[in-house]
């Protein structure tokens, strides 16, 4: 069986340096999908305690724990997260090969 979600170097460099700057009592990131934006779905990256996710599924490389909100766990088997840095922007990318379309500015997609 496929894993969940793969995370690059990259992204779990970026998700260090955002751990260390989290709100008082966040300890990990909570991955979701929601209903939003013109393809129907997006990606939603929040901070979250670990004796609230204590249940779900997680990643974890280079200490980095990465909890996948159960309601998300169809949408994203095979995922690759990735974090992308240009000269005006940056955000994390993911490559789902269960996206069947997304929307022009790549912040939704269809599955």
């Amino acid at each position: 069986m496929k894993s969940i979600l793969s995370i690059t170097d990259r992204a779990i460099e970026q998700l260090v340096k955002i751990i260390k700057n989290a709100p008082f009592e966040s300890d990990v990131i909570l991955l979701s999908v929601e209903k939003s934006g013109c393809s129907g779905y997006s990606y939603k990256l929040d901070f979250a305690k670990n004796s609230d996710v204590k249940k779900f599924d997680y990643i974890e490389r280079k200490n980095v724990k990465v909890f996948i909100d159960p309601k998300a766990t169809m949408f994203l088997i095979g995922t690759e997260m990735d974090y992308s840095q240009e000269k005006l922007s940056s955000r994390f990318v993911f490559n789902n090969p269960n996206e069947k379309s997304t929307c022009g500015c790549g912040e939704s997609f269809s599955v």
